[in-house]
């Protein structure tokens, strides 16, 4: 069995990038956003992941919000870096950037478009492990991705000392149950689909990487910490009450609407990198609707 501190447990928000004008980074939004984000009391961080655009972000610009992400963050919580590719290369030399920042773990995805083979995978994420010396959580997000992570391929990535955890969001529980059965003793499991928090956590989670903590931060927190006590019944209620607001943030493709919604809470504007294009009209509506339901507007 490998035993290890967790990188985090509870809630990690995946946090957007906020943007203004023709799509430059709003550093100042940024700095408060990660402020209110570790008031409301979540576990850590994740920069420049999918939420946070972090594909069509520039490699300079990568770079800079991951550095600028930790001189605001200041040591308070775990910083997880968003350094996945689908070359290997790459990301390897960017998560040796964040290793030199000081960066508490590194958030991988799947390699995408490629469409590798689970040797593949397994090659390639035991070659990005032997080249860095920070925790590396594996990230499985087969509807974006195009390839899946196998329960026999976390098997055989778990034995690696640095691959300490994963990101499920395959969204198959019965794949999920498979996973905690042949690694969970060597791999800690956050879910990464905020509509599973609970059944995750009744399988063995420790936590969520999470789109709906960016909007609802201590409703998430809440959700995990209800779990951890034992208030299994509250945390179950907590799961479902939020449920059409977690619809609602998943309406459109991830982060649209997460991106309107923390624009209209005075986080960056509502501008996005192409190809992607703002909430529609009826989509915002209903989301906006439901976070002012919550009084958040």
């Amino acid at each position: 069995m490998k035993l290890q501190k967790p990188v985090f447990k509870g809630v990690a928000t995946a946090l957007i990038t906020p943007m203004k004008g023709k799509g430059e980074i709003d550093f100042d939004a940024l700095g408060r956003l990660i402020d209110w984000q570790i008031a409301c009391g979540v576990g850590g961080l994740v920069i420049a992941g999918t939420t946070g655009e972090g594909s069509t972000l520039s490699d300079e610009e990568h770079r800079e919000v991951l550095k600028v992400a930790m001189q605001f963050a200041r040591g308070r919580v775990p910083m997880i870096a968003g350094t996945g590719s689908n070359d290997a290369a790459y990301a390897i030399d960017l998560s040796r950037y964040a290793e030199q920042l000081g960066y508490d773990a590194l958030l991988l995805v799947a390699p995408y478009y490629n469409k590798a083979t689970q040797n593949g995978l397994v090659t390639m994420y035991r070659a990005i492990a032997d080249a860095t010396n920070t925790p590396i959580i594996l990230y499985n997000v087969p509807s974006r991705t195009g390839v899946n992570i196998d329960p026999a391929t976390y098997d055989a990535l778990g034995d690696h000392e640095r691959i300490v955890a994963a990101k499920e969001a395959s969204g198959s529980l019965s794949q999920l149950t498979e996973t905690f059965a042949k690694a969970g003793d060597r791999l800690d499991i956050y879910s990464g689909n905020d509509d599973q928090i609970f059944p995750v956590l009744a399988m063995g989670g420790i936590g969520v990487i999470s789109v709906l903590s960016n909007v609802l931060p201590k409703e998430t927190v809440e959700i995990c910490r209800a779990f951890f006590e034992g208030n299994i019944e509250k945390s179950r209620t907590l799961q479902y009450e939020l449920l059409p607001i977690i619809h609602a943030l998943f309406s459109e493709v991830n982060p649209i609407p997460v991106k309107a919604a923390m624009a209209k809470l005075g986080y960056g504007e509502n501008v996005l990198r192409l190809p992607l294009t703002p909430l529609e009209k009826a989509h915002e509506t209903k989301l906006f609707s439901l976070l002012s339901e919550r009084g958040l507007f």
